[in-house]
């Protein structure tokens, strides 16, 4: 028989699918959503009991799964929470071929997971996925922006508060820039829904991105540690950034990460340049 191992692993997976979709319906609001969630969770409960026939086992969910793509769906919107539950999986649902012909089940299995749910999850609809790319766009410029912004401030001023100051400033016009820019970009599309719904995604989404990058000039009176600190954030954003782009996108998170970050850091590197030119050349002292 197929690895015990194997079969244990795959009746994990669909037992641990099963509390995350139960849990997904008992707070979704949308009367239509809950029923597709309760129906993917019956087909998950019922492949679990397949696979328990041949191990013998009963099994518990991963726990840590289930409160992560819930914090997801309530993060991202629940459309994202799935497909990355889904992108998490797929490695192991590419296993079930090699059950064909051992399991009698197996064609069944297949069949719901790779047509069936699909076309369940299709059925579902929000605001939050329908708004990622201005999301996307606001996260994206804040990053790149201002990592270098700050940088070369850094070495140009060589205080946190006046970094900090000017940050916030920059950030704040920056964004409602990005968001008018967002606003008129969506207005002359025609198949735009709302475009002041998407100028406040991209808002919210850089401005949120910018107190994160400036936060480390509030704490530290250290300039050069609150740069550690901001190198530090700028990876963490790109590394979240990175994993949201894969999901919704389907890219490969690996290539995203590295693009993102030679870029970013490009960026600053460049501007630490221009700082230390411009601290020299205009003889600041702050």
């Amino acid at each position: 028989m197929y690895k015990e191992k194997y079969l244990i692993q795959f009746q994990k997976n669909e037992i641990t699918e099963y509390y995350v979709y139960k849990k997904l319906a008992s707070f979704s609001k949308n009367k239509r959503n809950k029923n597709v969630l309760i129906k993917i969770a019956d087909d998950e409960l019922k492949h679990y009991y397949y696979f328990k026939k041949y191990t013998n086992k009963e099994l518990k969910p991963n726990i840590f799964k289930v409160w992560w793509y819930t914090f997801l769906s309530f993060l991202f919107g629940l459309t994202f929470a799935l497909n990355a539950m889904e992108k998490g999986e797929e490695s192991a649902q590419k296993k079930y071929k090699d059950l064909i012909g051992k399991i009698n089940e197996i064609n069944e299995i297949i069949n719901d997971e790779n047509i069936h749910e699909k076309e369940l999850l299709s059925l579902i609809d929000e605001e939050k996925i329908n708004y990622i790319s201005s999301m996307v766009l606001g996260l994206n410029d804040a990053l790149v922006e201002l990592t270098g912004t700050l940088a070369g401030l850094t070495f140009a001023f060589q205080n946190s508060r006046m970094v900090a100051l000017s940050g916030i400033i920059t950030g704040i016009a920056a964004s409602l820039s990005m968001s008018a820019s967002e606003y008129l970009s969506q207005k002359a599309d025609k198949n735009s829904q709302n475009p002041l719904k998407a100028a406040i995604y991209t808002g919210i989404a850089y401005i949120l991105t910018v107190i994160f990058l400036v936060i480390p000039y509030l704490i530290f009176s250290n300039p050069m540690i609150s740069l550690s600190f901001l190198i530090v954030n700028a990876i963490v954003v790109i590394l979240l950034f990175s994993y949201f782009v894969s999901v919704v996108q389907e890219k490969t998170f690996k290539q995203y990460f590295l693009e993102m970050f030679l870029i970013s850091f490009g960026v600053m590197i460049v501007s630490f340049i221009i700082g230390i030119i411009a601290k020299k050349l205009f003889n600041i002292e702050i």
